[in-house]
């Protein structure tokens, strides 16, 4: 599958403002090293809709979220936070943002699925069953 048609089968995302710079400038200085993750992240930040951090519509994945999803293909259900690379801790189920699965993540809302590559570039279905969000 093309990435014009990946996008266009993507649901709408909803970032705030500051993460979504702070995610820009974090995925511009993972291109050289990432930048498979990188260009996945900066796309889904250039079409996502940007708020203020009162103005996020309820039960939107942000940094610090924990979020459960289904991996619709396996019927694997996962819980995991999203968190920067110096948190992360795969096996206290803390996730990089800059891991496919983490820029697949970033702005989706409690119901959306999305079709995203894994890290063997394998398209799987991923649904999002609930988030909760960080505390401010």
């Amino acid at each position: 599958m093309t990435q014009a048609q990946s996008a266009a089968q993507r649901p709408p995302l909803h970032l705030i403002d500051t993460e979504a710079d702070s995610l820009y400038g974090l995925a511009l200085g993972a291109e050289q090293r990432l930048p498979a993750v990188a260009e996945l992240l900066l796309n889904e930040i250039d079409r996502a809709e940007i708020h203020p951090a009162g103005d996020l519509p309820a039960g939107v994945v942000t940094m610090g979220s924990t979020v459960e999803f289904i991996d619709e293909g396996s019927e694997v259900t996962r819980t995991v936070e999203l968190v920067w690379p110096p948190e992360a801790d795969i096996n206290s189920g803390r996730i990089s943002i800059l891991t496919p699965i983490g820029a697949g993540l970033i702005g989706l809302s409690e119901g959306q699925s999305i079709l995203w590559p894994d890290r063997e570039g394998n398209e799987r279905q991923i649904r999002i069953v609930k988030v909760a969000r960080a505390l401010a």
